[in-house]
């Protein structure tokens, strides 16, 4: 099936015509993006977070999506990095966006969260992906444009039951997909939408990449959590989709040998939450030595006259410090641990890969939960004003930090532990 025939002009790369789009939605160029080496991607990280980062409270509490935000993202060639050398990426590993996507979710999370997916399944499409469908897709890639998802179900017996369905078309054009998705994180902004579906009522699980303009696409923002408020992880419905056999990848073949591919989605996620981490110890830091008080106790038995002298908050302070540090340890070892089953992958370095990742996501989700909130603890009263946004931290870490138990990350590492038992294959660690 051509873009054509699915109903998108292949003049464009497979976009619809302007007015069909949604209009917030970002307009990329079609020209390539750069490609950058490691050094160049985490320098426009960087660079990137240090513009995100003032207004990153007032689009929190104001809910303002970030889709201008999103296309200095695209267009600055970050979502390409992992685009594969042979297609005329950089290939770039794991470990590398990992601290790209800590750097940009210390500035903001729901900017740090929002392209997770997009790095998540141009891996599917590297490790499933047919040569054409690669050309194709990874083209759209360095082109500026970007992948979403619709993934996770509501209402289903558990988080890995789904009911999205691939069937064959009554005119033998293909297949029709239909199915409703929820935390969709990304579907919004995207210009391409990975599908996760059934091929057939019972078939194995595949991936449909349906053009964020297709007929019978619908994305609702309707996500209204406390934290992470401006992902709009919301629904996606696909109603009637025509998808042609070439738009087809499958997924559950990722998980029949050992693969790293679990373990590189997880790696992202705490990589938001650490940065996560650091934001709340550097606003709590700033608000301390510019607006808390003195305890007059402290003042009266130390001598001090500011709240950044207190030793009880100098005490906390090293507290934090030392765990933050411990998890940004943690996120880099992981990293490089994936990055070494990538490089010579095997039962033993893909259980190695995930068992680094699943201490680095458990460390994470505990200091960030931990530092968003204990930084009010040592900041005072003041800081609780939801004029200060201070109380992000704590909202967007604990929203984050609920994507899968941590509790699970400790039960793999505890069977490795006792009993040398390796970590299951799927696509939560």
């Amino acid at each position: 099936m051509t873009l054509q025939e699915a109903g998108l002009p292949a003049t464009t790369g497979g976009r619809a015509p302007a007015e069909a789009a949604d209009p917030r939605r970002p307009i990329r160029t079609a020209a390539r993006v750069e490609v950058l080496d490691a050094a160049g991607a985490l320098a426009a990280a960087a660079r990137l977070a240090q513009e995100f980062a003032p207004q990153a409270a007032a689009r929190d509490r104001e809910r303002i999506l970030p889709f201008e935000q999103l296309r200095r993202l695209a267009l600055s060639g970050l979502l390409a990095i992992t685009v594969p050398r042979a297609f005329g990426g950089p290939g770039l590993p794991a470990s590398v966006v990992a601290e790209v996507v800590r750097r940009i979710s210390w500035a903001d999370p729901s900017i740090g969260q929002i392209p997770l997916s997009h790095f998540v399944y141009v891996n599917q499409l590297r490790l499933q992906g047919s040569r054409s469908q690669q050309e194709r897709l990874f083209g759209e890639v360095l082109a500026g444009r970007w992948f979403g998802n619709a993934q996770s179900e509501r209402g289903t017996r558990h988080v890995r039951d789904f009911r999205t369905t691939l069937t064959r078309d009554a005119r033998g054009e293909g297949w029709r997909l239909n199915g409703t998705k929820f935390y969709c994180t990304g579907a919004l902004f995207a210009d391409w939408i990975p599908v996760l579906a059934h091929l057939g009522p019972d078939g194995p699980m595949h991936v449909a990449w349906v053009h964020r303009d297709a007929g019978g696409v619908s994305v609702v923002d309707d996500w209204d959590a406390v934290g992470q408020r401006t992902t709009a992880s919301g629904t996606a419905t696909f109603t009637d989709v025509l998808v042609g056999d070439e738009w087809i990848t499958d997924y559950a073949e990722v998980f029949t040998g050992p693969t790293t591919f679990g373990s590189s989605a997880q790696l992202i996620h705490a990589a938001i939450d650490t940065g996560i981490a650091r934001a709340a110890l550097d606003d709590a830091a700033a608000f301390v030595t510019t607006k808390s008080r003195p305890y007059p106790d402290a003042m009266a038995i130390h001598g001090i006259d500011r709240a950044a002298q207190d030793p009880v908050i100098v005490q906390a302070f090293g507290e934090m410090e030392l765990a933050v540090r411990g998890t940004e340890a943690l996120l880099a070892e992981a990293g490089r641990a994936v990055d070494a089953a990538d490089g010579d992958l095997s039962e033993e370095s893909a259980a190695a890969a995930a068992l680094a990742v699943a201490a680095a996501r458990a460390s994470s989700t505990r200091v960030s939960v931990e530092v968003g909130s204990r930084l009010l603890e040592v900041a005072g009263t003041r800081a609780a004003l939801s004029a200060e946004g201070l109380d992000r931290h704590w909202r967007n870490a604990r929203t984050h930090t609920l994507h899968d138990p941590a509790a699970w990350k400790l039960q793999h590492l505890g069977r490795w532990a006792v009993e040398r038992q390796p970590p299951p294959r799927h696509g939560q660690l």
